[in-house]
C-alpha cells in the first residue's frame, strides 16, 4: 500500500519515519573489502578500526581529501584547512559545520576563529558551557538544542524534542510563542535573567531548522574516516573500487586516475587482451575495463571479457 504523505504528515501521524539514503560510496568500500581479501588473504574490519591513525589525520590536514567520503569538496577542503582535525570528534563537527545552514547562520567563521584562538570562547550563561563545551560556545547539533531546552528551559525530554520540532519545520507564531514563554519561565527559575533567556531562545530557533544531528554527523564522519584509511594503506584497490562506481562524488574519473598516479597507483591502458568488463587491480597498478571504453556499453564490454578465452 503507498500513500502520498511526506514525512511531516507521517511523523503527526505517530508512525515511525525512517530516512534511507542510498550510498555509493558503501558499495565501493564493499568492493575494495572484498578486492583487500581476494589479494591479501585479510579481511580488514572496519569496525575494530583504530580512529587515531596518523596517516588519516595527516591528509585531512593538508585536505588532500580527493576521493574521499563528504570531505572532498571544495568547501570542505577549505574548512579542513582551518579546522585542520586533531581526532575523530574534530571530523563530526566538520562534517556538521559544512552544510548550508550553518553557513547561512553565521556559525562557521565564528568557530573557526575560536578553534584558532583569535577569538575568546563565550557562553550567553554558565548553563551552556557543558553543553557546548565541546563545540566551542556554539550551535552546532540538534542535540544541542534538546539539552539546552531541558537544562535551560526545565523542559521534560519530550517536550525539548517537540521544541526541536516545531523549530525544524513550517510552525505557528502561536506555538513559538508558547515554548518562549515556557522556556524563558523555567530559564528565570534558575535565575537566569530574562533578557539572557530570550537572546537564547532566539539563537536556538534561528539555528534550529539548519540544525544537524550529531549522530547523523558521526555516522558521515566514520564513514570518512573508512575511505582515508583504505585510501591511505590499500590506495589501487580502493581507486578501482571508486572507478568502478562511478559516478558518485565532486571528480570525474580523470581526476580520480590522476589523483591516484600521484600516490603511486600505476594506470594501464585497456588492453583486448588483459582488460577485464570492470577495473581491475593488476600488480601494484590499477587495469582500467571495457566499461570506460566509449560507446561499448556494459552489455558489450561482457560479450567482449566472455568471448576472449575461445
Amino acid at each position: 500500500v503507498v500513500i502520498q504523505w511526506d514525512k511531516d504528515n507521517v511523523e503527526d501521524a505517530g508512525l515511525i519515519k525512517i530516512d534511507l539514503l542510498c550510498l555509493r560510496t558503501l558499495s565501493a568500500i564493499d568492493e575494495c573489502l572484498q578486492t583487500i581479501r581476494e589479494r591479501h588473504g585479510k579481511t580488514v574490519d572496519l569496525d575494530a578500526l583504530p580512529l587515531d591513525d596518523p596517516a588519516v589525520y595527516r591528509d585531512l590536514q593538508k585536505a588532500d581529501t580527493i576521493g574521499a567520503f563528504q570531505v572532498e569538496s571544495r568547501a570542505q577542503q577549505q574548512a579542513l584547512v582551518q579546522m585542520r582535525p586533531r581526532c575523530f570528534a574534530d571530523i563530526v563537527i566538520e562534517v556538521a559545520l559544512i552544510r548550508p545552514g550553518p553557513l547561512q547562520g553565521n556559525m562557521v567563521h565564528p568557530f573557526f576563529r575560536r578553534r584558532q584562538g583569535l577569538e575568546p570562547v563565550v557562553h550567553l550563561h554558565p548553563l551552556l558551557a557543558p553543553i557546548l563545551q565541546e563545540t566551542l560556545g556554539i550551535v552546532v547539533f540538534q542535540e544541542q538544542v534538546i539539552r539546552i531546552a531541558m537544562i535551560m528551559g526545565r523542559f521534560t525530554a519530550g517536550e525539548a524534542d517537540m521544541l526541536r520540532r516545531a523549530m525544524s519545520r513550517h510552525r505557528s507564531g502561536e506555538e513559538m510563542a508558547r515554548f518562549r514563554q515556557r522556556f524563558i519561565e523555567g530559564a528565570m527559575a534558575q535565575g537566569v535573567a530574562e533578557m539572557v533567556a530570550n537572546d537564547v531562545f532566539d539563537k536556538l530557533a534561528g539555528f534550529a531548522s539548519y540544525g544537524f544531528c550529531k549522530s547523523h554527523a558521526a555516522a558521515f564522519a566514520k564513514t570518512s574516516y573508512d575511505t582515508l584509511w583504505l585510501r591511505a594503506h590499500y590506495p589501487a584497490e580502493y581507486y578501482c573500487a571508486l572507478l568502478n562506481n562511478q559516478p558518485m562524488g565532486f571528480y570525474a574519473p580523470r581526476v580520480l586516475i590522476g589523483d591516484a598516479g600521484r600516490r603511486g597507483v600505476g594506470i594501464y591502458p585497456v588492453h583486448v587482451n588483459r582488460s577485464q568488463a570492470r577495473c581491475a587491480v593488476e600488480g601494484a597498478g590499477i587495469r582500467l575495463g571495457f566499461e570506460y571504453v566509449d560507446g561499448l556499453g556494459e552489455v558489450g564490454a561482457a560479450r567482449l571479457a566472455a568471448a576472449r578465452p575461445e
